[in-house]
């Protein structure tokens, strides 16, 4: 560790590049402390986190009550795998099942391996219960999606950065449009086959597209008709991101907006992950009522590090935090303020065509070919001013900061990106 003593951004940059993958290409920034909405980098300088590690910091930054229970826990156990209970993981799946509303969960470590797990719920679901003959269950996808990286995930993407010389792809998929009810019904009707239907609430990666009012419920409906799952992936959306608890939660009249009231629509399989430990650990989750997950088996599915007591430690925590900050409520109110913001100066902006998200999920569409470097160096020109936020599909920047943040933060911030628009050059 020595070595590392009073490193330079150069030097840490310069380690990544000699002896890591490059499956990355990071802001030329070097972090070594965060707090709150606010990370330092190696040399000291202060930066609002307009990203929160995309959505996995929603608690903001080393979060006490979460850093505590994590050091409590790791101090006590760490791990026992599955060969055995242990007397953490009872407690939170009660805790998360209560608090979404579900029978049973399904505790896993990534967002990839919720998705992942997910899938092989829905699979054998078809086989055991719809009767599907086996090898024979499809499941419907949305075409700009982002689910993950693995082989079988990105199988169903049409990102071919994502995809080009992974092959051969696993089958089993069907894509269609996003926010497009007739192109799912006519998947449904025409493939007596399908199991289920994955769908991101809010696409978050294809540049936070927000589907038509009601396309979710109407969604649900039809997954319904046609005894088809509704899988939605709330990896990014969920945990109060989108001012909601979970982005399916639509508008629904819950008075704490913490699902105690009728969703808008209710998944028949969830997937959670990123904010389900504030960024303190790997922490993922499938949930599913009984009638779906007792499909899972002793040997069908498993994980040495899920549902280990740090994890469910953290994960309590996680929750508690969300609900007694009131997150979701916050989330709601600095996004609308955001927006409304952004969108008075937009007409007096060239750069910028629009501004669209819910909560605190958000982008800007920058004025310039998705193939252009714009984005890009209006982020590095945001760097310099104090706030980091990345692009996405070239032309599109998010904007994610961590839900603990203030009005007069917000604002501050707003303030940083409207400098940066107007002084910017191409």
């Amino acid at each position: 560790m020595s070595v590392l003593e009073n490193i330079t951004s150069e030097d840490a940059i310069a380690l990544e590049d000699k002896y890591g993958a490059h499956n990355y290409h990071p802001l030329p920034v070097v972090l070594s402390r965060g707090k709150g909405v606010f990370v330092w980098d190696v040399e000291g300088k202060k930066y609002y986190d307009f990203l929160s590690a995309y959505s996995a910091v929603n608690q903001g930054h080393c979060h006490p009550k979460i850093v505590g229970a994590m050091m409590e826990q790791a101090q006590t156990l760490t791990l026992t795998s599955r060969a055995f209970y242990n007397d953490k993981l009872g407690a939170f799946e009660k805790y998360a099942t209560e608090t979404f509303g579900f029978d049973k969960l399904l505790p896993m470590n990534t967002g990839a391996e919720a998705v992942e797990t997910a899938l092989k719920i829905c699979r054998k679901w078809a086989y055991e219960k719809k009767n599907i003959a086996e090898n024979e269950a499809e499941i419907i996808v949305c075409e700009n999606n982002f689910h993950g990286r693995t082989t079988t995930i990105i199988s169903f993407s049409n990102d071919p950065v994502a995809r080009k010389n992974f092959g051969p792809y696993t089958k089993g998929f069907i894509k269609i449009e996003y926010d497009n009810l007739k192109a799912l019904e006519e998947a449904l009707t025409n493939n007596p086959n399908v199991s289920g239907f994955l769908v991101e609430p809010i696409q978050g990666e294809a540049g936070v597209y927000v589907p038509s009012e009601g396309y979710l419920k109407k969604a649900k409906e039809l997954c319904e008709k046609f005894n088809v799952l509704f899988i939605a992936d709330e990896v990014q959306t969920g945990i109060a991101r989108t001012g909601r608890l979970l982005a399916t939660c639509g508008n629904c009249s819950c008075p704490d907006k913490h699902c105690s009231g009728t969703p808008e629509v209710k998944p028949d399989i969830l997937i959670l992950g990123k904010a389900l430990s504030g960024g303190a650990y790997p922490v993922s989750a499938v949930l599913a009522n009984n009638e779906i997950m007792e499909v899972i088996r002793p040997g069908n599915h498993g994980s040495t590090f899920g549902g280990n007591p740090v994890a469910a430690t953290i994960a309590m925590a996680a929750l508690d935090v969300i609900k007694e900050e009131r997150l979701a409520e916050n989330s709601q109110e600095l996004g609308e303020l955001f927006r409304s913001e952004l969108n008075e100066f937009i007409p007096h902006c060239d750069l910028v065509t629009s501004v669209r998200g819910k909560g605190l999920l958000n982008a800007i569409l920058i004025n310039d070919r998705e193939e252009s470097s714009t984005a890009w160096d209006i982020c590095m020109a945001l760097k310099e001013n104090g706030l980091l936020a990345k692009p996405t599909h070239g032309n599109i920047i998010r904007f994610a900061p961590p839900l603990v943040m203030t009005k007069e933060q917000l604002l501050d911030c707003v303030d940083i990106i409207k400098r940066t628009l107007s002084n910017f050059k191409k």
